[in-house]
């Protein structure tokens, strides 16, 4: 009788990131509507201006500003007394750099900025890269598994063994087997990126996991 071997295969790839995508809000609060809107809109039009330059240098992969928006509410204070009322705007912007050193220098220096503040940076690959390394580590997870099960048939005194089924982490069909260890699917981290107002960045490497399940029977 073939005896079965189930295993989980894994691996990673770690690459330098190619864009960051820097968040950003600009907005401001008062009892004034009318000032805070002048104030806002200002501070996000300049914003503006300084992101269509960046542009219009190469520095950027993209970038999308959302609409301002305007609400008001009237605060408690500590003793349960309700407060005069309170004006708010905001209006998100995110700007995508695919020159990173430019990146560094402008966020030290936009978070200075009244009304505008730097929300993070998110570390990013392009389409093609992250395929391109995805697929890697897909095919490195596979092998994993194929160098695990040839493991445990040497042990165990068997032949070499045959690959009956794979399948991404946790999708392949119920057998009375032992469970398997449970592992991540392909998915991409970042460390953090530090203080914003930091006029250089050195991020860490991206990375890429995978995780294969597979069957193998061997005599």
């Amino acid at each position: 009788m073939p005896t079965i071997i189930a295993v989980t295969g894994r691996a990673e790839e770690r690459i330098e990131p190619e864009l960051g995508a820097v968040s950003l809000t600009v907005g401001s609060s008062g009892g004034e509507r009318d000032s805070i809107l002048r104030s806002v809109g200002e501070s996000h039009e300049r914003l503006l201006e300084e992101v269509r330059e960046l542009e219009a240098s190469g520095a950027l992969e993209s970038w999308s500003a959302g609409q301002l928006r305007v609400w008001s509410h009237r605060p408690w204070n500590a003793e349960g007394r309700q407060l005069p009322l309170v004006h708010q705007a905001n209006a998100d912007v995110e700007v995508v750099f695919r020159d990173l050193g430019v990146l560094g220098t402008w966020v030290g220096t936009v978070s200075g900025t009244p009304n505008v503040a730097v929300g993070g940076i998110d570390w990013r690959l392009t389409d093609g890269t992250r395929d391109r390394v995805q697929e890697t580590a897909q095919r490195g997870a596979v092998a994993d598994a194929v160098r695990k099960a040839g493991v445990y048939a040497e042990a165990l005194g068997l032949g070499t063994p045959v690959p009956v089924e794979l399948a991404d982490h946790g999708m392949l069909s119920e057998q009375p087997v032992p469970m398997m260890h449970k592992a991540t699917m392909v998915r991409a981290m970042a460390a953090d990126a530090g203080g914003a107002s930091a006029p250089e960045f050195a991020p860490a490497k991206l990375v890429l996991e995978a995780s294969v399940d597979a069957r193998f029977t061997t005599e």
